[in-house]
């Protein structure tokens, strides 16, 4: 059975780096990572803008209308 690899193995082409092959975990966390930095960005975002508000029996009559 082959070991786990520990660290990221570089790729080289024409004497620079071109690829990278990391453990399937390393490749999970790195994806998530990524994907947690796009979602705090889009809540800083989000908080940034005015918040709006209507009434409840506004916003019950504008549902209603698109059903």
């Amino acid at each position: 059975m082959p070991t786990k690899r520990v660290e990221p193995e570089i790729v080289f082409r024409n004497g620079r780096p071109a690829a990278v092959i990391l453990d399937i975990a390393q490749y999970e966390e790195l994806l998530e990572r990524a994907e947690d930095t796009c979602d705090l960005a889009r809540l800083r975002a989000m908080r940034a803008k005015a918040l709006r508000y209507r009434k409840l029996g506004d916003f019950l009559r504008g549902s209603r209308r698109r059903t």
